[in-house]
């Protein structure tokens, strides 16, 4: 009886190890296509069990498609093309015997229907040159990192290190300034006390030389109005002067006249000077003709004795300007001044002092708070500007600054947006950058920017698009971005894709 199940037992592992792998089933499930004792199939997904006998029968038993493997039976079915000397490719299991090869190898279409050439150590070389490639590209990259990190690094410690003796030359500027500042208004005490009687003594005199002026004027003014010489000026030489027409009928009345006498027939110089021309001046025209002009031609200028003279009204121009300019200060006035000055220059020299240190503070601070990756290998990128041009636009980045284009044929530029952040996702930050609060769109949002960041040899903008309108996105390669590894993008084989 023993004897009897053992041979049993040994004729069920000889059977069971006879039957291949099923078509089209995966390395990493080959173990649940293995039959076991009692020669059944589970489905993955644990719903049901089946004969064996029914995988890959060409009818979909499970619900998860998983005991069609290598038939288009199932419509959610996968089918994995082995691909020996390259790598395995799932497909879906539809493609099965459609008369397309999707493997290279051709395990897909065993029907017979095509006949498949097996491209896959061909495929599988390239590919192994490309991934060798990528490889290679990714190691001298990150010797360039490296070298940008070690490089921010530096940068960083000298600015942070320029920014504390900053700090204390602020302190120094400060009290330099503050007591400048003192120095400047102490002086300008005096100074200002000097200039101001200076001006008020001149003023002064002009004052006086006015009313003498005015006092020249009105007698002439009298004289000229007194046309019987009686030394008094009446309302019957007054009535020719049409200026005295109050209702501007065009006739002076004897009453408008009266009016501008103070209601007097007739007034004397004295009277006339002091009461009646402080109020006529402005209006009063003389009636006698200007002097040097015959038969409407002015009188030829004198020829001129000895030393050249001025042109006609020149010389009197210059007489009336010097009159009217305010004389030169005196010594002392001019010591105060020259020590206000100083003051002042000095204040000013201490003043600019401090705002350039609190400028390249600012300056600093901007600097530190900015994020250069882990390492600071990023501060490469900045204050440094790309380009891309493509067949409408050249596209701009100033990293951490700002991104625009502008029309290739010349034209405005356009803001598309300016240094946000970081956006990339948890695992992988500082794989993008957002550029936000740009140009606003007509009838719609503000302009934006992702820039995209991938491993490459050099720094370089490689492509811009606009995947969704006023929203735009840059592939940036770098150095910087370098792992020293492959993404699981680019350790798939194109064929994959």
């Amino acid at each position: 009886m023993i004897i009897k199940t053992l041979l049993i037992c040994f004729v069920v592992v000889i059977t069971s190890a006879s039957i291949p792998r099923p078509r089209g089933v995966a390395d990493s499930n080959a173990s649940h296509y293995q039959p076991n004792s009692e020669n059944v199939f589970a489905c993955l997904d644990g719903s049901q069990t089946f004969p064996y006998t029914y995988v890959n029968d060409d009818y979909c038993d499970c619900t998860d498609g998983s005991d069609e493997p290598g038939t288009s039976a199932c419509p959610n079915g996968k089918f994995t093309c082995t691909n020996a000397g390259h790598r395995p490719l799932i497909v879906p299991a539809s493609r099965v015997n459609d008369g397309v090869c999707d493997c290279c190898d051709g395990t897909d279409e065993y029907s017979g229907n095509i006949a498949c050439v097996d491209s896959c150590k061909e495929l599988g070389k390239k590919h192994k040159e490309e991934v060798e490639r990528i490889m290679k590209q990714q190691e001298e990259g990150m010797k360039k990192k490296q070298e940008f990190a070690e490089a921010g690094k530096k940068m960083k410690e000298e600015k942070k290190a320029r920014l504390e003796q900053l700090q204390g030359d602020k302190e120094a500027a400060e009290a330099e300034r503050q007591e400048m500042e003192i120095k400047k208004n102490e002086a300008e005490v005096p100074e200002k006390e000097a200039k101001d009687k200076h001006q008020a003594a001149w003023d002064e005199d002009k004052a006086r030389r006015t009313a003498e002026k005015d006092l020249v004027t009105a007698s002439a003014a009298f004289q000229e109005l007194d046309s019987n010489n009686d030394n008094f000026v009446d309302v019957l030489e007054m009535v020719i002067h049409n200026e005295f027409d109050i209702d501007s009928n065009g006739v002076v009345s004897e009453e408008e006249v009266k009016e501008h006498l103070e209601e007097a027939d007739k007034v004397d110089e004295d009277t006339f000077v002091t009461k009646i021309w402080p109020n006529i001046k402005q209006i009063y025209k003389s009636l006698v003709p200007e002097p040097a002009e015959a038969d409407g031609q002015a009188a030829p200028p004198a020829e001129p004795q000895g030393e050249t003279a001025p042109p006609p009204g020149e010389e009197t121009k210059t007489e009336e300007e010097g009159e009217d300019k305010m004389p030169a200060y005196d010594e002392e006035t001019q010591v105060l001044i020259e020590a206000a000055d100083a003051a002042r220059n000095a204040f000013n020299a201490a003043d600019e002092k401090l705002q350039s240190i609190n400028r390249e503070i600012t300056s600093l601070q901007s600097y530190m708070n900015l994020d250069f990756g882990n390492d600071e290998e990023f501060s490469e990128l900045k204050d440094k500007c790309f380009e891309y041009t493509d067949r409408e636009y050249t596209y701009k980045l100033c990293t951490y600054e700002r991104a625009s284009q502008r029309p290739k044929a010349g034209g405005t530029e356009t803001s598309l947006g300016n240094w946000g952040r970081w956006s990339g996702p948890d695992n992988d930050r500082y794989s993008s950058q957002l550029y936000e609060r740009g140009q606003n769109c007509w009838n719609g949002p503000d302009r934006s920017v992702k820039v995209h960041f991938k491993c490459g040899p050099e720094n370089q903008l490689i492509n811009a698009y606009e995947p969704s309108r006023c929203e735009y996105a840059f592939d940036f390669v770098t150095p910087v971005s370098c792992s020293g590894r492959l993404s699981p993008m680019e350790t798939r084989s194109h064929d994959e894709l």
